[in-house]
């Protein structure tokens, strides 16, 4: 199909009549569309911890390039434009996240970007395994010698598994490994000669490669300073808990002590509706900052999931205090500190489980949205603090899971009508403890899943030593030869689990 694709000339191919010099191994994954070729690829990346740069790498669109931690962008061969246009330091990665555009690098530039950026992050390592995806869609051909070159630079020391739709005669004629998927039997594919193998032991023994090390330092945390705390997302939010935060006190000036009640419910949904948009931006955050981790860009999921935790608590946090102080402006009698705590809480027990889900869960917006909001809702409901005393005898009873209500079992003008108030040395603890119901369940639900993925990784690991026979052997040297297996070997399997691919 491309008889004088520049691919050909490109790539330092090495010949199989040289196995003396091929070490390392490039595999290509063909098939028709629809069969399954990307699927096969997320399975070998499932099972292995293998770099994974997908077809549509998602990145946060607002990061500046040059702030990429120990990363250089000059390498880049379109770097120079920016410096001569004087954008250097402040041209983004680009593109939509949460809905919101981001002027900056074109799509085909990110991918540069990416294949750039785990050329450097692995020039000191061996031994690894890469996948990528369709690594030359959405790039023009003025740039494929450019990830040729990186390709070609990879593989020096480095085992690839790619992808493609785009010079499929070309590359699998260069490729030392070529695996047929079928749109009509996805249990079995074809493995060079081999017809006929089981889909699953061609991903267990193409799987093999060391762990990436990446070692966390001070330019990771200077890294999230910049792209999280200074980010415009930020200052949006702030922007907005100030307008909202002003207008209560302009609307509820002076306001009687016998409407206290009504002032802190008007203060608790003006301090939470401020937090919210932050919060469900969470969930895209996640996904984009997991495919980052994929393609090197920063130390770890788990180090960011935790900055990103401080970050959001600590926002909540602030934001009790502004609704705290508005509440002083506007009304007396609410001026014990007991009251900041009782609205902190109140706040932690409607806003911690939306964190969690948004950050430490593979769950979609949607399903973000309707479980995180639902303390909130059962709040209205069940706490009985916008109707004391009332609702089903039974169902009433769940109010002690709730801070809200011994929060209005402080409140002056309502604490008479609350039943069943406990006594007033125990009521903060109650609170505080009432305010963790959510999370409570959700680290509960993880650790249940937690304990599921041990058992499927354990079933996983018994169906390797299950299929660990001669045919298996011979499928492992087909793919890497029997040098190149000798010192893979040493790694031991790389199968893994989800819980564990989040770390």
């Amino acid at each position: 199909l491309f008889p004088k694709s520049p691919l050909r000339s490109l790539f330092r191919y090495q010949s199989h009549k040289q196995p003396q010099q091929k070490i390392m191994t490039l595999t290509t994954v063909v098939g028709s569309s629809g069969s399954g070729k990307t699927t096969f690829l997320n399975d070998v990346h499932r099972f292995n911890k293998c770099t994974y740069i997908r077809q549509y790498h998602t990145m946060r669109p607002y990061i500046p390039v040059s702030k990429i931690p120990n990363f250089d962008p000059t390498r880049l061969p379109y770097w120079d434009i920016y410096v001569n246009e004087g954008k250097a330091d402040s041209i983004q990665v680009g593109g939509t996240m949460a809905g919101e555009f981001t002027a900056g690098l074109s799509g085909g530039q990110r991918k540069l970007l990416l294949f750039e950026l785990i050329c450097q992050r692995m020039a000191n390592q061996s031994e690894l395994l890469i996948a990528l995806d369709e690594p030359f869609a959405g790039v023009t051909e003025d740039f494929v010698p450019f990830i040729v070159d990186r390709l070609n630079e990879l593989r020096k020391k480095h085992n690839i598994v790619l992808v493609t739709n785009d010079h499929v005669e070309t590359l699998t004629q260069m490729a030392d490994n070529t695996i047929t998927v079928s749109a009509i039997d996805r249990t079995i594919v074809k493995v060079n000669d081999m017809e006929g193998v089981e889909r699953q032991k061609a991903i267990f023994a193409l799987s093999l490669g060391d762990h990436y090390e990446y070692h966390s330092s001070m330019d990771d945390l200077k890294f999230f300073v910049q792209t999280e705390i200074l980010a415009p997302s930020l200052l949006g939010v702030i922007m907005f808990s100030v307008f909202a935060h002003a207008l209560f006190v302009a609307a509820f000036w002076d306001s009687s002590t016998d409407s206290a009640a009504l002032i802190l419910v008007a203060g608790s949904i003006v301090a939470y509706f401020s937090v919210n948009p932050y919060l469900l931006s969470l969930t895209e955050w996640r996904n984009a900052m997991e495919e980052e981790a994929e393609a090197l860009m920063h130390s770890s999921k788990a180090m960011n999931r935790g900055l990103k935790t401080a970050l959001a608590v600590s926002l909540v946090f602030l934001l009790s205090w502004a609704e705290y102080g508005v509440v002083q402006a506007t009304v007396s009698g609410l001026d014990d500190i007991e009251q900041w705590v009782a609205m902190f809480f109140d706040s932690a027990s409607m806003t911690f489980p939306l964190i969690c889900l948004g950050i430490y869960t593979k769950l979609a917006f949607q399903q973000v949205q309707i479980l995180g909001t639902m303390p909130f809702l059962l709040m209205i409901f069940l706490s009985t603090t916008f109707s004391p005393g009332s609702g089903v005898e039974g169902l009433k009873e769940l109010r002690y899971l709730f801070s809200r209500f011994y929060w209005w079992c402080i409140v002056p003008g309502v604490q008479d009508d609350m039943e069943g108030c406990p006594d007033e040395d125990l009521n903060t603890l109650y609170m505080i403890l009432a305010s963790l119901v959510g999370l409570c369940i959700f680290l509960f639900v993880q650790m249940v899943g937690s304990i599921r993925y041990n058992k499927s990784d354990k079933k996983m690991s018994k169906l390797l030593e299950s299929m660990q026979d001669e045919d298996f052997h011979q499928l492992q040297v087909s793919l890497y030869g029997e040098k190149a297996l000798r010192r893979l070997n040493h790694l031991g399997s790389t199968i893994r689990s989800d819980s564990e691919q989040d770390v």
